[in-house]
């Protein structure tokens, strides 16, 4: 575990989420659907940091997020999840930088929160889930993930080399 969270710097940038949720530039979108900035924040932070503050990440974001919205579904379930694995694969394989892969994860994280969401409704509504599902749900959970998955990989390897590199100068200090 890096210990980014010992790190000011680190933790302010966790603010510019709720900022580019609410801003929301309109030139990266896809239909008029923004990508999930969230994810794009997390997977680096995860890859750095390891499980356990991944998922911490992860809770503390759900919360701003949550707060920002204050009614309907909950994003700290699958925030908290996704924190959680995608610090055990950064724990694992501490070199992953292809931009291929973490394309691929923020898709991923992008659908598992938008079915998370998704479910939440469907139980809190009780609607039939199919019929609301096939209307407005599903087009912008595949608008949403496509234009996270595109963007991540730009963002997130920025992201993480920036964090890996003053992280990995810390730790040649302390041998010296």
């Amino acid at each position: 575990m890096s210990r980014l969270y010992s790190r000011p710097i680190f933790i302010a940038s966790v603010l510019v989420v709720p900022y580019l949720v609410l801003a929301s530039p309109g030139w990266m979108r896809l239909f008029g659907i923004a990508p999930y900035w969230p994810v794009v924040w997390l997977l680096p932070w995860a890859l750095v940091d390891g499980p356990f503050s991944g998922a911490i990440a992860g809770l503390f974001l759900g919360l701003i997020l949550d707060a920002i919205s204050l009614d309907g579904p909950t994003q700290i379930p699958a925030l908290i999840a996704l924190g959680w694995w995608w610090g055990s694969l950064g724990a694992r394989n501490p070199h992953m930088e292809r931009s291929l892969n973490l394309g691929l994860m923020a898709w991923l994280g992008t659908v598992v929160v938008g079915i998370s969401l998704w479910v939440q409704i469907v139980f809190a509504q009780l609607v039939e889930p199919l019929e609301w599902f096939m209307t407005w749900a599903g087009f912008t959970l595949l608008a949403q993930s496509l234009i996270t998955g595109l963007v991540a990989p730009i963002i997130s390897s920025l992201l993480l080399l920036t964090w890996r590199k003053p992280l990995n100068s810390l730790g040649r200090q302390k041998r010296s």
